[in-house]
């Protein structure tokens, strides 16, 4: 690229390079031992709130080791989507690490769908049992899809249970997901059923500072692994209480976001996903095990992304060279 000039990744350019989910899921593991190590920057993401329950945040990070660095501009509308808008929108900049110069500005909607699917594949890879089999997903939104997709990657999916708080979207999300498993995939009528019995479990509803949680304490089985990709909204304190594991993905974020008034019931996690990948804090130690990870969205999930898509418009002349 002239450093004159910057690519444009528009959407659609980033849907066409269509980065598989593996590789996605790799880069993320490969970082989160990085950032275990100690070899990453990123400092705590600044943010704005127009309305209730509503972010637009700034997202930079640097990881060394692939010379990704950058900053994401990331909004979250729970509103947006009886608008026929997205939940998540935002833009990407991708900046050259030894000049600091722009070297590429991508649309993030489906990098954020997709990196924080990843981000729960990883998580289960250390948490999780490895002949888990079994999975609920609760709100079938874009996170329900992108984190089945992501865990049928890394698990042998043989049954799927799917629970959202409108009917027709679990139906809809089940014929859309048959191109993604040969799993057949029951929509059940009540959340409970969506948990009980099952290895593994994903609730994916908006992130709310005041949540109405549904899953209660006992629902969750021995052995199972949770991931709670709306924070908290889902999971009583109790139910969080009765785990043997609680993780995150970065527990200086997860500290900033308790000072601001989440997760008031949430016990303290013992560890980090960066610790847990590098071998510095244990995973799951035993098959009983009940364990969780919250993953707040990480910067760094991004920055781990965003090079593979910039490499690959580059080799495929996808996107739209712009002066700066």
């Amino acid at each position: 690229m002239n450093q004159g000039e910057f690519l444009y990744l528009s959407r659609s350019d980033v849907e066409q390079i269509n980065l598989p989910m593996i590789e996605i899921i790799n880069a993320l593991d490969e970082m989160f031992k990085e950032k275990g190590r100690g070899r990453v920057e990123m400092p705590p993401k600044p943010g704005i709130h127009t309305r209730p329950d509503a972010f637009i945040h700034a997202m930079p990070a640097y990881i060394p080791g692939t010379g990704a660095a950058g900053v994401k501009w990331v909004s979250g509308y729970p509103e947006n989507q009886q608008k026929g808008l997205p939940y998540i929108s935002g833009l990407l900049i991708l900046n050259d690490a030894d000049t600091g110069v722009p070297l590429a500005l991508m649309d993030a909607t489906w990098i954020t769908a997709k990196r924080t699917g990843a981000a729960t594949a990883v998580a289960a890879k250390y948490l999780a049992r490895p002949e888990s089999s079994s999975l609920g997903i609760l709100a079938c939104g874009v996170q329900g899809r992108t984190n089945l997709e992501a865990l049928a990657e890394l698990f042998n999916i043989t049954t799927i249970k799917a629970y959202d708080i409108y009917p027709e979207v679990a139906q809809k999300f089940a014929a859309e997901m048959a191109g993604f498993t040969t799993t057949e995939i029951e929509v059940v009528k009540q959340p409970r059923d969506a948990v009980e019995g099952m290895d593994l479990v994903v609730t994916s509803g908006p992130i709310l500072k005041t949540p109405k949680p549904t899953i209660k304490a006992g629902w969750l089985k021995a052995g199972a692994f949770a991931s709670p990709v709306d924070f908290d909204s889902y999971f009583f304190g109790e139910a969080f209480a009765e785990l043997d594991k609680l993780a995150t993905d970065d527990l200086a974020q997860m500290a900033y976001y308790r000072q601001s008034g989440y997760f008031k019931e949430t016990p303290q996690p013992y560890a980090d996903l960066g610790q847990i990948a590098a071998g510095i804090m244990p995973g799951r130690e035993h098959e009983a095990e009940r364990i969780a990870s919250i993953n707040l969205g990480l910067a760094l999930d991004d920055m781990a992304t965003a090079p593979l898509i910039y490499k690959q418009a580059l080799e495929k002349g996808i996107g739209s060279k712009l002066p700066l």
